[in-house]
């Protein structure tokens, strides 16, 4: 709101100072109202690069910034009069921006868990895998022997969901039955 508002009163600056435009026969300048939208353009496209971040192999913040971009050029439509097409603008932006979040809700993704659970030190090894993690893609990462005679084994462990999905119940309680489930990590990156 603040990145649309100011946008808007830049342009509303320009259209003030767009009877100064040119040059006077005494001036050496001339004076070009039309940098100040640019020079905000470009100010918030350096800001939306800012927004977009790397973890891992994802890409994270490109739709913030393309947001805050669009945002100022409505911002500038409406500081310019321009109202009916600052609005129209707005309603494909908020459209474009509700229908697209339905589908990513929708489609299928990969999740990643650690699990980590407790055995005892006669008890199960890394090759010894609980049962309930058959089901899912599995794979053993590291082992760990406490002074308490315990052993702990951590599994990193794939399903595939929705993309806000909660973890497999069963896993959950799988794991709970069979050991002592002492860490349960959900893993963000990759989908």
């Amino acid at each position: 709101m603040l990145v649309g508002l100011a946008a808007s009163v830049a342009m509303i600056q320009t259209n003030i100072l767009l009877p100064m435009d040119g040059k006077t026969p005494s001036s050496f300048a001339v004076m070009d109202m039309m940098r100040l939208p640019l020079g905000i353009l470009t100010g918030v496209g350096f800001i939306g690069g800012g927004a977009i971040l790397r973890y891992g192999a994802s890409i994270r913040g490109v739709t913030t910034a393309a947001t805050l971009w669009v945002v100022t050029v409505i911002g500038l439509c409406m500081g310019g009069g321009q109202l009916i097409l600052g609005c129209a603008a707005t309603a494909l932006v908020m459209l474009t921006l509700w229908l697209l979040k339905a589908v990513d809700l929708r489609l299928s993704r990969v999740h990643r868990a650690r699990v980590t659970v407790e055995t005892t030190l006669g008890g199960p090894t890394d090759t010894d895998v609980p049962p309930v993690l058959d089901q899912y893609d599995h794979r053993f990462i590291r082992q760990c022997e406490l002074e308490s005679g315990a052993r702990l084994l951590t599994f990193e462990v794939r399903w595939s969901g929705r993309s806000r999905a909660t973890p497999p119940r069963a896993l959950v309680e799988g794991l709970m039955r069979s050991h002592r489930l002492k860490y349960f990590e959900l893993i963000q990156g990759d989908h």
